[in-house]
């Protein structure tokens, strides 16, 4: 009986198997930053075991509130600061140098299939859109993982969604994802791993494929993962050329990790989406979703484009071309958050940056913190939101505020016009 790629990640990374379906696994990668790292490492140091596991293998970044807004978050910082120093981890991005993690670190190549990642933060699933196992995870497994470098998980069950069909001018991953978790619910995927795989999976970019793992978690699912490919490689070859001798041979290496053809899943669905239309979210979850159509008209106060589900070059040149040479509403105040410093400055060199500024938007440096209502974009009570970003959950921007959620493209015509609406380059 053939295996999905998340066994195959397991069984190569097993460490013990002390009871039942229970798994102890050596991890690649543990991912850190500024938020839920620090109640780990003063918990290690109150417990009289201030150690890394490996030095090499640790990741921190400070990016939620980036840079510090008051007291509390300027310590949560210097915990995290200190840390890194201390244990001589050199792959820790302060500010100036940080961006938003889960762009940040495969964007720096740390990101590699078959790789087991944690971190303390769910969107720690847009990883497996290289084809690894990334999972978010509490404090006591962050403070293990940190500690002995392994992590326990249940032997996950695959829920494979395949996405076929031809996506329409305008329409994007965003818009796939929204529809996903509309059809099989916030529930739907609850302690499995969702696997995207069809020829449109297969046709995206790995910023689209980012975009789909990344809210994969949204679903319930434990974990995202698309199986790797030429593109994968091609987007990690400056990082492994000198491991390999061919980008053929990192595929042949890398694709002992995709499913065998006669892999056993828990659920399968497919989805045709040639009929399928811009979708954004109502209410406050993120399987409310409709068409734009049926929202057309909905007033809103601030438009958001940035975030670690959205705020890539691709996602910034879709918004870009469509407010061009055009305004905002006057109604609208409208903020863009490049996910790393690299895509700041590539959106830079491109003119992007000079297209918001000219339509008046207000770019930001890279930061989470208007996704999780903290900094940089918080709403007011009663006011609404045309976002990007990945969490509809009431208050989620701000006490009170109500989150839209929706892609560039459709963000950026949003400001245009101050109320929520097609793109130009969809065509009903």
């Amino acid at each position: 009986m053939g295996k999905t790629i998340a066994e195959k990640i397991f069984d190569a990374h097993l460490v013990d198997k002390p009871f039942g379906d229970v798994s102890v696994l050596r991890l690649d990668r543990v991912f850190c930053h500024e938020i839920t790292t620090p109640i780990a490492i003063q918990d290690l140091v109150a417990r009289g075991k201030d150690r890394v596991f490996d030095p090499d293998k640790i990741k921190a970044v400070i990016d939620h509130v980036s840079p510090a807004k008051d007291s509390k978050t300027a310590m949560q910082g210097k915990i995290l600061r200190d840390w890194a120093l201390r244990h001589g981890i050199k792959d820790f991005f302060d500010i100036g140098r940080n961006g938003v993690c889960h762009a940040l670190f495969p964007e720096k190549g740390f990101v590699r299939p078959g790789f087991t990642i944690i971190m303390g933060d769910s969107h720690t699933c847009t990883h497996g859109a290289f084809g690894a196992f990334a999972a978010g995870v509490g404090t006591t497994d962050l403070e293990v993982g940190i500690l002995k470098g392994v992590c326990t998980f249940k032997q996950p069950e695959t829920f494979k969604i395949e996405i076929t069909g031809t996506l329409r001018p305008g329409v994007y991953a965003k818009d796939i994802i929204l529809e996903v978790i509309g059809q099989i619910s916030v529930n739907g995927a609850t302690n499995m791993v969702i696997e995207f795989t069809g020829p449109v999976v297969d046709a995206m970019g790995m910023d689209q494929r980012m975009t789909l793992a990344n809210m994969a978690v949204e679903a319930g699912a434990t974990s995202g993962i698309c199986l790797p490919d030429m593109t994968t490689v091609q987007y990690l070859w400056p990082f492994i050329k000198d491991e390999f001798e061919s980008p053929e041979e990192a595929l042949a290496q890398y694709s002992r990790f995709s499913s065998d053809p006669d892999a056993v899943y828990a659920k399968t669905k497919t989805i045709d989406v040639t009929s399928l239309e811009p979708m954004v979210t109502f209410g406050f979850k993120p399987d409310n979703v409709k068409p734009v159509s049926q929202m057309t008209g909905t007033h809103v106060d601030q438009v958001y484009i940035g975030s670690c589900t959205n705020g890539r070059l691709e996602d910034l040149r879709e918004a870009a071309a469509e407010v061009a040479g055009k305004k905002i509403s006057p109604g609208v105040r409208a903020i863009v958050s490049p996910a790393t410093p690299d895509i700041f400055k590539a959106a830079l060199d491109e003119g992007l940056i000079k297209i918001f500024m000219d339509a008046g938007f207000c770019v930001t440096n890279p930061t989470c913190g208007a996704c999780l209502g903290m900094s940089n974009g918080v709403l007011a009570e009663g006011e609404v939101a045309a976002s990007t970003t990945n969490r509809n959950f009431n208050g989620r921007m701000g006490k009170g505020g109500m989150v839209h959620l929706m892609s560039p493209a459709t963000a950026a015509a949003t400001a245009l016009h101050g109320v929520i609406t097609h793109s130009d380059r969809f065509k009903s």
